[in-house]
């Protein structure tokens, strides 16, 4: 059980000082198999996070506390049946 939530939790590990972009993934493969996941960008890593994960309600909880977090492309992209992106965030650089 142990094992089990250590890989949850590096699964879920978001370095958000890292973060660049972060946008969800649809498939047309549902609604019998998961077709909805949580891509974050980071610096030197992507990390992929099915919808149906138990911490995807605390990683978007915490990812609208991003600055220019778009909420309706969350609700876009859950109300799709079809293959998609949608981009929630991107971090904007300064010159």
């Amino acid at each position: 059980m142990r094992e089990s939530k250590e890989k949850s939790r590096r699964e879920t590990e978001v370095h958000w000082s890292a973060l660049e972009e972060m946008s969800i993934i649809t498939t047309d493969r549902g609604p019998f198999v998961c077709d909805v996941f949580w891509v974050f960008f980071e610096k030197d890593s992507v990390r992929v996070v099915p919808n149906d994960h138990e911490k995807i309600k605390e990683l978007l909880r915490l990812a609208q506390l991003l600055p220019g977090f778009d909420n309706e492309a969350v609700i876009r992209a859950m109300g799709t049946t079809e293959i998609g992106e949608f981009v929630c965030w991107r971090r904007k650089w300064s010159n």
